[in-house]
């Protein structure tokens, strides 16, 4: 068995839009090789912002990265366009989101990249496939238990 016990990361941002007038869905993500800061969260919700052109709605998990000054500062702002909901502690059932990735790692199960890199690839792949397919999005949406 090899393992070349280094602690490389990637983490990742991530988010399942809904367009009303047209019932499209879509996948949003970024990738990042460090920790996820409030300054990653802001550039993400600026990246929806550039791309999403009608008031969004956001439903977050109650992670501590999502309370960051900065992010609530900018959100505070920007109140005409965002309009922020949180989903209760500890219920990942509630989030589609947690089902995009459920489907993605079905992509990578087995999967044993030999660095980062492949890894990497390999992540972009698997959302890719469940961001282009609106019957795997669908799904999603319809695993949460929220209602639209």
């Amino acid at each position: 068995m090899h393992h070349s016990y280094r602690r490389d990361r990637i983490s990742t941002l991530s988010a399942l839009t809904v367009s009303p007038g047209r019932g499209r869905l879509g996948l949003y993500v970024r990738f990042h090789r460090k920790n996820i800061t409030g300054v990653e969260v802001l550039g993400f919700l600026r990246h929806l912002q550039q791309h999403l052109h009608r008031p969004i709605v956001l439903l977050w998990d109650g992670g501590s990265i999502h309370r960051r000054a900065i992010v609530t500062e900018y959100l505070a702002s920007s109140r005409s366009r965002f309009h922020v909901y949180r989903f209760p502690a500890y219920a990942p059932e509630l989030n589609p989101d947690e089902y995009v990735w459920t489907q993605s790692k079905r992509y990578l199960a087995n999967d044993t990249p030999k660095d980062i890199d492949e890894l990497s690839e390999n992540l972009r792949v698997a959302l890719g496939r469940v961001g282009s397919s609106q019957r795997l999005l669908k799904a999603c949406l319809q695993l949460s238990t929220l209602s639209f």
